[in-house]
C-alpha cells in the first residue's frame, strides 16, 4: 500500500452546523451510511486488524489514535476516516476521557 496515506475528513461546522450526535447522523445518513455508536473506555486498544468491508470510523467525543499505511494520527470530536477493506490498522483511546464512536458502513 505505499503512497497511501490516512485522509481526515474534518467537520465543517459552516456545512453540517454544531459538531454533535444528531449531526453526525444525519451527516453519515446524507452520504449512504448505516451506523452502530459505540463507547470505549480510556485505554481501550485494538491491536492490528482488517474489515472484510470498507467503513468510515467517525469520532463524537475523546481522542482516538489511529494508525493505518504505517502513519498514525490522532482523531478528535469530528473527525472521519475511511478505512478500506482488508486494510491493517489498529487504534486506541488516548487521554482520561472516553470516546464516542460512530462505526459506519454502506
Amino acid at each position: 500500500m505505499s503512497g497511501n496515506r490516512i485522509q481526515i475528513e474534518k467537520w465543517d461546522a459552516a456545512k453540517d452546523g454544531d459538531m454533535n450526535e444528531e449531526n453526525m447522523k444525519r451527516k453519515l445518513k446524507s452520504q449512504g451510511y448505516n451506523y452502530i455508536v459505540y463507547e470505549f473506555s480510556p485505554g481501550t486498544d485494538f491491536p492490528d486488524h482488517t474489515h472484510p468491508m470498507s467503513k468510515k470510523d467517525s469520532i463524537i467525543s475523546g481522542e482516538f489514535e489511529f494508525s493505518m499505511y504505517g502513519e498514525t494520527v490522532i482523531l478528535t470530536p469530528g473527525d472521519m476516516v475511511e478505512v478500506p477493506s482488508n486494510t491493517v490498522h489498529n487504534a486506541r483511546v488516548v487521554g482520561s476521557k472516553s470516546v464516542k464512536f460512530f462505526d459506519a458502513t454502506k
